[in-house]
């Protein structure tokens, strides 16, 4: 046979050299068929996570029933008749697990202060002043009595009274063309009621019918110092319902105290003033109730 005519070696199934022949049909015969290939890997990450989410429930479930155990506690000993004291207040937290928020985040409430009512101050409030008022009975002519009453002011364009001062008791008094009269600075009742009769006198001795009817204590105001500074932010956080601070306007925190009515002004340097009582009994009662109080929110440094 002629070489040009026969066929090439490797057609008759023989081997070129370095290049092997491959079909198709070796692949499904030699056992190399493609298998799917089983990423466990995943799996195993979606099983983590569902336990990561079953343990979440868990913990969220625990902390829901201890918070409605402490209220069911707190519930009780509220109901049980006993009087409830000052106690550091515990507020229930819970750590968040990474990647999720907090159920119950932290609040930024102060400690309750830790001292019992009942000890003593053994600080007396001073009387400052004492406004009270009087009814003369009858009508005035406030011009004849700024002109021949001594120590009188009298100026219908910037105030409709007549201001009267005298030295012994130190006190001033507004005259009313109605009759009323107003003192204020007096340090005693005493000494409120004896300033009420020398103005009467006074208006009395110009020729008029004037008479001492009415005569009532208004306002009492006293102050003392606690010796220590005091944290006010602490404490209109705590009594937010009964006090307001607001230092850009007053330097002093107002706190509003319901039993007795009395409001009381507090600064940062432990000087307190109490006003708005009617009998001293009641300024020195509203002292004793907020000191306790005050000495839980003192400075440290």
């Amino acid at each position: 046979m002629d070489q040009n005519n026969s066929p090439p070696p490797y057609a008759q199934g023989a081997m070129t050299p370095g290049i092997p022949i491959f079909s198709l049909m070796m692949l499904y015969g030699t056992g190399l068929t493609p298998q799917p290939i089983q990423n466990t890997n995943s799996l195993s990450i979606l099983e983590e996570q569902q336990r990561q989410q079953q343990q979440q429930q868990q913990q969220q479930q625990a902390a829901v029933a201890a918070v409605q155990q402490s209220t069911s506690q707190q519930a009780t000993q509220g109901t049980s008749g006993q009087t409830p004291q000052l106690f550091h207040s515990q507020t229930l937290t819970t750590a968040p697990l990474p990647g999720t928020t907090p159920l119950y985040p932290s609040p930024m409430t102060p400690i309750t202060p830790a001292t019992p009512a009942s000890e003593s101050s053994g600080i007396v409030p001073q009387l400052q002043n004492i406004v009270s008022t009087v009814n003369l009975g009858c009508k005035l002519d406030l011009k004849t009595i700024a002109l021949h009453a001594g120590n009188a002011e009298y100026n219908s364009k910037w105030f409709a009274a007549v201001i009267m001062r005298i030295r012994e008791p130190r006190t001033t008094a507004l005259i009313f063309s109605s009759g009323k009269m107003v003192r204020t600075g007096a340090k005693s009742e005493e000494q409120s009621r004896l300033a009420a009769r020398k103005y009467a006198r006074v208006v009395q001795k110009l020729g008029v019918p004037a008479k001492f009817l009415d005569f009532k204590i208004q306002n009492m105001v006293g102050s003392c110092d606690v010796k220590f500074p005091i944290r006010l932010e602490g404490f209109v956080l705590t009594h937010q319902q009964f006090s307001s601070y607001e230092p850009e306007l007053f330097p002093g925190l107002i706190h509003r105290m319901i039993k007795p009515r009395i409001v009381l002004l507090i600064f940062v340097s432990g000087k307190v003033i109490l006003t708005d009582a009617k009998v001293r009994a009641e300024i020195y009662e509203a002292f004793e109730n907020i000191y306790p109080i005050l000495k839980g929110f003192r400075k440290t440094t």
